[in-house]
């Protein structure tokens, strides 16, 4: 047992020491001062992302893209949305799945509800998920999406009161008596409700997770996805002011609890952190696992296009100025060299519960044995996979290896947001070196207040 534990710490470290190292040869972002055009191949299929970046409260473990809330302002915002799908359309592109993401993207239902249905009629879309918080899910408020919105994950992070109060979530959103109450009011009138909450919170006891997973499973919600908190820097000063420091990291020890409460009936695990009920076994998070190339639409919308990460302009006012002038509202991109692609292809194929050798190797014109025979031999010491009939799955080690992998991923994705929050250093730069950058937050009213951006 002493053995097993020293291999799977040092496998856990050497997953944490590798994607940083990744991050770090491979983020280097270029700053065009050329105009960049999304257009698509014919045989790729794409996912459609739209981004909303307003919120009433901010949370402290949030990174996101976003502002605070004015009305005039997100009329306008989403007005150039449509817009810049309407260049999207006549670029080419076709979708048969959007993924509406924040921000709160319920925040302006009626220009909500137009940019859905713009969506619908432009394109060949079949599923339409989306996100929320407890304010905007009430049966009113849910009747608007009937035939519109297929999933919407409903972000609760927590069931626990004093750790609803720390992160400003009490006074906004109401108690974890109150939320479950508009969360058992808001099943069945979207076809699927899914329920987020975080683990390894600060000073959070076996107690309040345990609490967290069974008042979730209560509710019967068609799917219930535990993230590990991710911290960066640009969140961890705020986590650390509201939910205090703690000394001890919890995160392997909760995950098992999360997993081995989950295996004992009504649920069955769909990715690393997901697990959907029995009547949705087959549920997917499609924006994370199932798309290899999206197209971002937005503010600070990211798309993933030939292998590269394209970035829309951030600043309200830039990004409205040039979807009005028609021009591409992409700002910067960065390329990744194949064996990285395969990499994230690989990882979030596994994270997604297994990998067809055979798919994986004609979508990726690859071999993957050949390929990636280091990181698959590797992971095969350490018993973190297995193969079974062409297909390389993950055990439990190997999830857990998956949801780390995944966080550190998303940790390098806020230093971006980080960076590109600062206009200045955007205009005066060519080439940023991601990993490298000092992205320590600063408290800017400039970044948040909406006005100051347009």
């Amino acid at each position: 047992m002493i053995f097993k534990n020293i291999v799977e710490s040092f496998a856990v470290n050497y997953a944490h020491n590798s994607i940083q190292k990744s991050l770090y040869n491979e983020f280097n972002i270029d700053i065009l001062n050329t105009t960049y055009t999304k257009t698509p191949k014919k045989d790729k299929k794409y996912m459609l992302y739209a981004h909303v970046p307003f919120c009433h409260t901010f949370c402290p473990y949030c990174s996101f893209h976003k502002y605070h809330y004015e009305q005039e302002l997100a009329k306008i915002y989403f007005e150039n949305l449509r817009e810049e799908m309407r260049q999207i359309k006549e670029a080419g592109f076709d979708f048969t799945s959007l993924y509406v993401g924040g921000g709160t993207t319920l925040i302006n239902e009626p220009e909500l509800e137009k940019t859905l249905k713009l969506a619908k009629d432009l394109f060949s879309i079949e599923d339409i998920s989306a996100e929320s918080d407890p304010n905007h899910i009430s049966p009113e408020s849910l009747s608007r999406f009937d035939g519109l919105i297929n999933r919407l994950s409903v972000g609760v992070q927590s069931f626990d009161d004093e750790t609803l109060k720390r992160v400003g979530r009490y006074d906004k959103f109401g108690s974890a008596k109150e939320t479950k109450r508009k969360l058992e009011q808001a099943i069945d009138k979207i076809p699927v409700i899914s329920l987020d909450l975080i683990f390894n919170l600060p000073n959070q006891t076996k107690e309040q997770l345990i609490n967290d997973i069974n008042t979730a499973k209560s509710i019967s919600p068609q799917q219930i996805t535990f993230y590990p908190l991710m911290k960066s820097e640009l969140t961890r000063e705020n986590i650390a002011r509201a939910l205090g420091v703690s000394n001890v990291d919890n995160e392997r020890e909760f995950y098992e609890i999360i997993v081995s409460k989950f295996a004992k009936g009504g649920y069955r695990q769909s990715n690393a952190w997901a697990f959907s009920n029995e009547k949705s076994a087959d549920l997917r998070d499609e924006y994370v696992g199932s798309n290899l190339e999206y197209v971002g639409v937005g503010s600070g919308a990211f798309s993933f296009l030939n292998g590269e990460l394209v970035i829309n302009a951030f600043n309200l006012l830039d990004y409205g100025r040039k979807v009005k002038e028609r021009q591409s509202p992409v700002i910067a991109k960065c390329a990744f060299s194949k064996k990285e692609r395969l990499k994230y292809t690989f990882l979030t194929r596994l994270f997604d519960g297994a990998v067809d050798i055979k798919t994986y190797n004609e979508q990726n014109n690859a071999n993957i044995n050949k390929d990636l025979f280091v990181e698959l031999s590797l992971l095969k010491l350490v018993n973190a996979i297995y193969e079974e009939n062409g297909v390389i799955k993950p055990t439990f080690f190997g999830k857990y290896i998956c949801v780390v992998l995944m966080r550190d991923f998303y940790a390098g994705m806020d230093k971006v947001r980080a960076i590109f929050k600062d206009d200045a250093k955007i205009k005066r730069s060519k080439v940023l070196h991601i990993m490298s950058e000092n992205t320590e937050q600063k408290f800017d009213q400039n970044i948040i207040q909406p006005r100051a951006a347009m």
